[in-house]
């Protein structure tokens, strides 16, 4: 692992815009594997202000996201797919026939499945994953468990994860206790990772991430194996990390 330190969330989200904007110009039409959450807005911002700049050209871009609520459809304010259009999409010129996500109202969960992980396949290994990182060590929405999912699958979300995405929704109760979610399988065929932690409440995960045992009760732990990973993570985050 190659670890960057930044000094707080805007240096993390400038230096991650820095290596993926770097990639777009590199290979214009590369895949990129997104994330959602608090922790990439910032870097969505920085590549939006690139791209204003005339320093980002995502026209031949093709994205596929981790992962979507099950029960929200891509026009509902709190669907990723609403989420990547606002933060993201919207203000750059990628062609958002080549934006995949989960179709979140998709009730066949074997069916929707399969499909993205067709969707998936035919779009070949991403050149740059980008990842958050859960509380409790998720990624994506691969939830601590017994085994690393290998494909795309339907979780049933933890407390730990409601109570964080609880802040995006009117009332506890509203918050989808579903989702689908790219497999551990799949980020980790991606050519190259790039993990984001923000703030001292990940300070902990992070150290476990970092140094701890592999284990699928750590999911974001199996990244220790992945021959490419860059970690970018402020000084509140690496509090607790010896390196």
């Amino acid at each position: 692992m190659e670890l960057i330190k930044a000094k707080n969330y805007e240096d993390m989200s400038r230096k991650a815009a820095e290596i993926i904007a770097g990639l777009v110009r590199e290979k214009p039409d590369c895949v990129l594997g997104l994330a959602t959450g608090s922790t990439p807005v910032g870097t969505y911002k920085e590549l939006i202000k690139m791209y204003e700049a005339g320093e980002a050209d995502f026209s031949k871009v093709k994205t596929a996201n981790l992962d979507e609520y099950v029960g929200l459809s891509g026009e509902d304010k709190r669907s990723y797919r609403y989420f990547m259009n606002d933060m993201l999409f919207d203000h750059i010129n990628i062609d958002k026939k080549n934006t995949f996500i989960p179709d979140g109202l998709n009730r066949d969960e074997k069916g929707e499945c399969e499909r993205y992980e067709k969707i998936l396949k035919s779009l070949g290994d991403a050149d740059l994953q980008i990842l958050g990182l859960g509380l409790n060590g998720h990624i994506g929405f691969n939830e601590p468990s017994d085994h690393f999912p290998k494909a795309t699958h339907c979780v049933r979300l933890e407390r730990s994860t409601i109570d964080a995405n609880k802040r995006f929704f009117s009332s506890e109760d509203e918050v989808p206790k579903e989702a689908y979610t790219m497999g551990i399988g799949t980020i980790m065929r991606s050519r190259k990772i790039l993990l984001l932690v923000s703030g001292e409440g990940k300070a902990d995960i992070l150290s476990r991430v970092l140094s701890g045992k592999v284990t699928p009760a750590v999911p974001a732990s199996i990244l220790q194996f992945h021959p490419n990973v860059t970690v970018i993570a402020d000084e509140a985050a690496l509090k607790l990390s010896e390196l």
